[in-house]
């Protein structure tokens, strides 16, 4: 008889993984194990050994980065959408601090690269309806603009939660934005309020 796989292990596996790797303990089939109540045969019933368990840590943090995103709903205030993604953003990095560090070491494969990119597809939709809604330049590029966004939620998310600068600095994210999406042909008064309302 085939035992069914256990969610909650795979799961557990992939946290502990994140957590050791944030806190640079050396990583064994053992050491992962210990003090889980599962066996190391478990790194292989459910990531076919540890350079799969690697990929999957990866994966996850995106996985739940895309839940996250998905959970913003379009409004029709498609600057104050933007802003929220970023927003949502930063609260995945907070609820998830150790995957959130690991999703980005490119030393491991991803198991579907669809999922980073989709990610980022989001924000390209935002700008592209901000654009359409007359907030952006007509030459204002989608793509650039959107990976503009991400790089400021990432840096802020990147001091603030996993390093030196207090949770307080994450504010600075509305006066970068404005500054951002004004440069970008919005008008200023109406986007600071767009950007105040999404940040949150």
């Amino acid at each position: 008889m085939v035992r069914r796989k256990d969610p909650a292990v795979r799961s557990l596996l992939i946290e502990r993984a994140a957590q050791m790797l944030r806190a640079r303990q050396p990583i064994t089939l053992r050491s992962l194990v210990d003090g889980t109540g599962v066996s190391t045969m478990a790194v292989y019933t459910y990531f076919d050994g540890i350079d799969g368990l690697w990929k999957a840590v990866r994966q996850e943090g995106f996985t739940r980065l895309a839940v996250v995103l998905a959970d913003v709903v379009p409004s029709t205030d498609p600057v104050r959408d933007l802003a929220a993604l970023g927003s949502a953003y930063v609260a995945n990095a907070e609820a998830n601090p150790d995957l959130y560090r690991v999703m980005f070491d490119a030393e491991a494969d991803l198991e579907d690269l669809a999922a980073a990119d989709a990610s980022l597809h989001r924000l390209v939709e935002a700008v592209a309806r901000a654009k359409a809604a007359g907030r952006f330049s007509d030459d204002t590029d989608p793509l650039e603009l959107a990976t503009q966004t991400w790089t400021i939620g990432h840096g802020l998310a990147s001091l603030t939660v996993t390093g030196p600068l207090p949770r307080e600095a994450l504010a600075y994210a509305v006066p970068m934005l404005t500054a951002l999406f004004v440069q970008a042909g919005d008008e200023p008064a109406r986007c600071r309020r767009s950007v105040g309302l999404g940040w949150s």
